[in-house]
């Protein structure tokens, strides 16, 4: 009792019907200047960061994720301020 799905049309769609290009709709358009595509959004930051795996004691994580949205870069603050306060460390590798 299956039918063929090939045998089905689309429904026509009168142009007419079609949205009005408002400014909304610019707005959110792709910018090109010439062939090449312009990037909307932030622009790339001058410091970036690095992705890396680690893994650190549970009672640590839970405490910083416990201060609430944030906390990794409050986690990166608080290693660059022990890094301020053992410069024997952070010349090491360097």
């Amino acid at each position: 009792m299956s039918e063929n799905a090939g045998t089905s049309q689309k429904p026509w769609i009168d142009p007419d019907d079609a949205a009005e290009l408002d400014e909304a709709w610019f707005e959110r358009a792709d910018l090109y200047d010439g062939a090449t595509l312009a990037r909307r959004g932030r622009r790339p930051a001058a410091v970036t960061k690095v992705a890396l795996t680690v893994r650190y004691d549970a009672d640590v994580v839970a405490a910083f994720r416990a201060s609430g949205k944030g906390w990794q870069t409050r986690m990166n603050d608080a290693l660059r301020e022990w890094l301020a306060e053992h410069p024997q460390i952070g010349s090491q590798g360097q």
